[in-house]
């Protein structure tokens, strides 16, 4: 596939949401390395190591760099792509813009974001906004969860734990622990967070 404004060899990946071990290969990260509490595992996102480990392989296959598209009806979408470039891979994100051609990256994670990233008022806006007429990510969970990585907001509304616990269960995670998960996923995305709401958004097109 092509994305004007982004070169590599580019696959598209929604396939790959659906399958074992995905999840926790895109979400486990976020939790960081688990150092004075339980260490994170698969079975947080309803995987297991072997599935994890077999998906990997596919996600991170230097040959074939998965594109995750999360399309809006209105306003910026965004592209979520696997850099799989030997000594340098990581994950960029890119905005896509209505009556614009090309794709741009404003965000990078590689163990930490990097960038401008987004209010988490700004990643529900995107999350529940789908173009159900175009290709890519429709189911709101779905698309919370694949732009989670670019939170940087000091102030997460209460409602947020709720939200992406539910947005984890939807995908797989434990009923049980998916609260938890969702709690450790914010609390380390906002731990490092860097935002000053004087910042202009991505979002606003600038």
């Amino acid at each position: 596939m092509l994305i004007k404004g982004y070169d590599g060899p580019l696959v598209a990946g929604e396939s790959l949401l659906a399958r074992p071990g995905f999840w926790s290969n895109h979400l486990m990260p976020l939790c960081g390395d688990g150092a004075g509490a339980e260490r994170p595992a698969p079975e947080w996102f309803g995987d297991d190591g072997a599935d994890t480990d077999a998906l990997s392989e596919t996600l991170f296959d230097p040959e074939r760099w998965p594109v995750f598209r999360v399309p809006a009806a209105h306003g910026p979408g965004a592209i979520v792509v696997y850099r799989n470039l030997p000594g340098d891979n990581g994950i960029d994100y890119l905005l896509t813009h209505p009556g614009r051609s090309r794709a741009q990256q404003f965000a990078s994670w590689e163990g930490d974001l990097s960038g401008t990233g987004l209010t988490w008022l700004e990643l529900v806006r995107i999350a529940d906004n789908p173009a159900t007429a175009a290709d890519g990510a429709e189911d709101p969970d779905t698309r919370l969860l694949l732009v989670l990585p670019l939170l940087d907001d000091l102030d997460v509304p209460e409602a947020a734990t709720a939200r992406l616990s539910a947005a984890l269960a939807s995908a797989g995670a434990p009923q049980d622990t998916a609260p938890n998960t969702g709690e450790c996923l914010l609390a380390h995305l906002t731990r490092g967070s860097r935002h000053d709401p004087t910042w202009s958004s991505p979002l606003s097109g600038g």
